[in-house]
């Protein structure tokens, strides 16, 4: 079956920070390919997803609004099983293809129970990893729950090589049914943006910057930051600009007792992350688990180099001393090391890995090099699955 005659389901919870730029991203693509393109969407999470919709809807994307909850919700969760299983029978698409946890499940059975779609999965990372956030017996329940889960399912889509390679080292997975599909960005949307004005936070805008951007909770590791920050001997007056939603309170009052909270600043949640990298010196990525961080490529397409932790992602796009510096471990001293090259580079060694950065971008992930690898994972699940029911009918 040819790319563009497929119909495409797409379901998904987790519609928040680089999962729900994923999914609008290729969703748009898929659709201006003459893909058939239908999302399964929870709008609980952030309040601008709603715009996202519309600009979906728009293109010509179908839109179900289904409030999934990321908690296990026996009675809700059966409601919604029921809810996915009738719109399966109603659209009878060729693909199924969900992403992280909640969906992936709730998605996968539909399509089990049914018997409609070939089934992908992007876990975007398993939560199952997540030693920080859930304890044992919950990760041990998620882990039994994706090992069933993954006999059934006809492609894992991994995000990044490196998160591929933490894929099949969990265990849970057929390394014979992971496929790579890199994310990728249009660069053109981080171009030309005006610096945001940091005096506003309280920084001083003549001195040096890093941005960390993302959800304020454990996994992005804004404590490890701080911690940096104030451990790190080679950073001068070097401020940190944290942008995202979250509760920051607890980290402020660390940073309080850290003796660092003159430079450092909470911005809540914003739109104009490229007016944030425009007023930065790098970006910090000082996260625990990754697999494949958006506001990375939105840096590299900014011309911003890259100070990051080694987890998932990063270990692909962070070339060390080329397009930035990768910390040697997941520790805020590893990470003070590495922004104190980052600082002590300079502003003109600062700007050529930049450049490389962007360079490294353009060559390999690109939002049209996305949607082109997953419609070749979808033919590739499709020509096995008609391949399948051929023997199956000979027999």
């Amino acid at each position: 079956m040819s790319g563009p005659s497929m119909h495409v389901l797409h379901v998904m919870e987790a519609t928040i920070g680089g999962t729900r730029r994923h999914l609008v991203d290729v969703a748009l693509g898929q659709v201006s390919s003459g893909m058939r393109v239908t999302v399964v969407v929870s709008t609980l999470r952030d309040p601008g997803f709603p715009a996202d919709l519309a600009r979906l809807e728009e293109a010509g994307v179908r839109v179900e609004r289904l409030p999934m909850v990321r908690s296990i919700h026996p009675r809700l969760d059966l409601r919604h099983l029921r809810t996915l299983k009738r719109l399966l029978k109603e659209l009878r698409p060729d693909v199924v293809h969900t992403h992280s946890s909640k969906a992936g499940v709730l998605g996968r059975r539909a399509s089990m129970s049914t018997g409609i779609g070939v089934r992908i999965h992007t876990p975007h990372t398993f939560a199952f990893l997540f030693g920080a956030l859930f304890g044992r017996a919950k990760r041990t329940l998620f882990r039994s729950i994706e090992r069933s889960l993954a006999r059934s399912t006809d492609r894992m889509v991994a995000v990044s090589s490196s998160e591929a390679e933490t894929m099949k080292a969990a265990g849970v997975v057929d390394p014979a049914i992971v496929r790579t599909v890199p994310n990728g960005i249009d660069p053109r949307r981080i171009e030309g943006a005006q610096p945001l004005d940091v005096a506003v936070f309280g920084l001083d805008p003549d001195l040096p910057l890093a941005v960390v951007v993302g959800l304020v909770y454990s996994a992005k590791g804004q404590d490890l930051a701080i911690e940096a920050l104030s451990v790190g001997r080679d950073l001068g007056a070097l401020q940190i600009l944290f942008v995202g939603p979250g509760d920051s309170a607890p980290l402020e009052a660390r940073a309080e007792e850290l003796g660092v909270a003159s430079r450092i600043a909470f911005t809540g949640a914003r739109d104009d992350v490229p007016a944030v990298l425009a007023a930065a010196d790098f970006l910090l990525l000082p996260s625990r688990w990754e697999g494949m961080p958006y506001v990375v490529l939105e840096a590299m397409a900014a011309s911003l180099p890259v100070v990051a932790t080694p987890v998932d992602g990063a270990r692909d796009l962070v070339v060390d001393d080329e397009t930035g510096y990768l910390a040697r471990k997941i520790q805020a001293d590893a990470i003070a090391l590495a922004m104190g090259r980052a600082v002590l580079a300079g502003k003109t060694r600062r700007q050529k890995l930049g450049a490389q950065g962007r360079a490294r971008l353009e060559g390999a992930f690109t939002v049209d090099s996305m949607v082109m690898g997953l419609t070749e994972v979808y033919e590739e699940a499709l020509d096995a699955h008609s391949a399948g029911a051929g023997r199956v009918m000979k027999s």
